[in-house]
């Protein structure tokens, strides 16, 4: 599907291009249009020399779109210079226009792709059976996560641990059976006809033990993961470098400041400026909504806590009645958080215009003011309360390293859903991995999260 998928994009490129050439009354000469049907033929090619159909590619992180772009360029820098090199006379609006209306194109069918293959494994359909081989606590991480975010693709079917009285003792992990220990992965991968073998961080399984497992499933066709003991870290900052003939696991320390922050900043000032200017006129009308609908101000001043500990006043359009905060004393034993949060799906201090606003995240449209002043990022984590803060443990103070954000992976996650764990656990993913893909991505997420409304409360 993706092949025909890709094809039929360079096509609708190559159409769009020969109709605007007739319309400007450019005269095609018939090797032309031969020449232009000979590329749209390439393009499938293009993209897998790329690694557009590797599987592994498919279904999350920004490999497959990599892929797709690195194949185009390519084959653009191929036909330009390929021409220059042989003086072929080709029209240059294959080159200039063609070419990249085909890779937003295709682009734009991959994404459609992805979200269709999410939603089938939402189903439970075109899943991955995997053996899980580690400790119970370990197996028993790995099966929850797979069944909160069953977009990964992947079930668990049967589970190993390690030698001895941890399989006699324990029948099944959640439900998952056990059926052996660490030296009969193969066995089980047989019986249960598993697609793949996860290896989680254990100290039985050392190089050699690895080793033997790989071989064992070989023959198989089962694919083998690997999980490190580094937690939420991204591909990115991991490379695996060969010293002395041992692999080693290169961990670059994130980039909280340098360049690449300097470049943040700037986009988000530039995004924020841009939004106040083309936002202003309905701001100015959710704004005498609140005003003409309950008594108080249209704006909410509340102190937060930046980077680096730092207090700032945040902005934000009013959704409860004047005296909350008076209030909230009185609802504290009806607090629905498992965590140091308040929250309450019904709570009776939003007003009407307020519950509307909150669904749809048009409260926090004033924060772009934060964003403009440097105080706050369109992506980052959520900006807490100083009563949040001195709750805080050690690692939970490791969010506020990086500017609080309008939005966030617990935005696109679930939003007031999240767990109180759960929650931190985005933060704490976010700062060890940011980039500004990742942003751009989770700025992406954010209007799909936001239109359907759900964890806002």
């Amino acid at each position: 599907m993706l092949v025909a998928g890709d094809l039929l994009c360079a096509v609708a490129a190559l159409a769009a291009v020969q109709m605007a050439r007739i319309w400007l009354g450019v005269f095609i000469p018939a090797y032309d249009v031969t020449f232009g049907v000979a590329l749209a033929l390439i393009w499938p090619v293009a993209m897998g020399l790329a690694g557009g159909y590797r599987k592994r590619a498919h279904g999350e992180g920004t490999a497959e779109f990599r892929a797709v772009t690195n194949g185009g360029v390519g084959l653009i820098a191929a036909v330009a210079i390929g021409a220059y090199a042989t003086q072929t006379m080709i029209a240059r609006s294959y080159v200039l226009a063609m070419f990249p209306a085909a890779i937003l194109l295709t682009l734009v069918f991959r994404h459609q792709m992805r979200r269709r293959l999410h939603r089938a494994h939402s189903k439970g359909q075109y899943m991955r059976q995997v053996v899980a081989v580690g400790h119970r606590a370990s197996v028993m991480d790995l099966v929850m996560t797979f069944r909160r975010q069953p977009y990964h693709g992947m079930r668990v079917v049967a589970v190993c641990l390690p030698y001895g009285k941890d399989v006699s003792q324990h029948l099944d992990v959640d439900g998952i059976p056990v059926l052996g220990d660490f030296t009969e992965v193969p066995t089980v991968v047989d019986k249960v006809s598993a697609d793949a073998v996860a290896v989680l961080a254990c100290p039985e399984l050392d190089g050699t033990a690895l080793r033997r497992l790989a071989w064992g499933i070989e023959s198989r066709g089962a694919d083998l993961f690997v999980a490190p003991a580094l937690m939420d870290v991204a591909g990115p900052r991991i490379s695996v470098r060969p010293v002395a003939g041992m692999p080693l696991l290169h961990v670059e320390h994130p980039d909280i400041d340098g360049m690449r922050q300097l470049v943040k900043s700037a986009f988000d000032k530039i995004v924020a400026s841009v939004a106040l200017l083309l936002l202003s006129v309905p701001m100015l009308l959710i704004a005498f909504l609140i005003r003409t609908t309950s008594p108080g101000p249209a704006l909410f001043r509340q102190t937060r806590v930046g980077r680096h500990g730092r207090e700032f006043r945040v902005f934000k359009f009013r959704t409860m009645v004047a005296d909350a905060e008076r209030l909230k004393q009185v609802l504290l034993e009806e607090n629905e958080s498992d965590g140091v949060l308040f929250k309450i799906r019904n709570d009776p201090r939003i007003t009407r215009v307020g519950g509307f606003l909150r669904r749809y995240s048009l409260d926090e449209l004033p924060q772009l003011l934060n964003v403009f002043r440097g105080e706050m990022s369109l992506v980052g984590p959520r900006p807490p309360l100083p009563a949040e803060v001195a709750q805080y443990g050690v690692d939970v103070r490791r969010r506020l390293v990086v500017k609080p954000g309008m939005t966030g992976l617990w935005q696109v996650s679930g939003r007031s859903d999240l767990s109180w764990d759960e929650s931190v656990r985005l933060d704490l993913r976010y700062v060890e991995n940011w980039s500004l893909m990742l942003d751009l991505q989770v700025l992406w997420k954010t209007w799909s999260a936001v239109t359907r409304g759900e964890g806002a409360y």
